[in-house]
């Protein structure tokens, strides 16, 4: 598999990542993320090759926003849920209800 081809599973791998992550489908989330690290893997093991061109760089450039779109998601659910238990505990916190400005409730 070409380094080409890796980036293009890793990018299609973060959009099923990012799909899944909306849904809340937790299978799904497990199977984009497991075939993404093997992407990523893939892409590792092909790290000897000459330097990227600029078609390389672009798709190398949006599997990262792609990831750092993930990673707001995972962020985002993980401070819900922090607040929802400190909530639970009687403790103040606000949930983030999504929508921009002034979305928190």
């Amino acid at each position: 598999m070409t380094r080409r081809d890796a980036l293009i599973r890793v990018i299609d791998c973060l959009h099923a990542e990012i799909a899944a992550l909306k849904a809340n489908d937790v299978v799904a989330l497990e199977t984009a993320t497991a075939a993404k690290l093997s992407g990523i893997e893939t892409l590792a093991a092909n790290d000897d090759q000459p330097p990227q061109s600029p078609e390389i760089r672009a798709l190398a450039e949006e599997a990262h926003r792609l990831n750092e779109t993930a990673r707001i998601y995972v962020n985002l659910m993980a401070a819900n849920v922090r607040r929802r238990l400190q909530m639970l505990a009687g403790e103040a916190g606000q949930i983030y209800r999504g929508g921009g400005v002034g979305a928190y409730a």
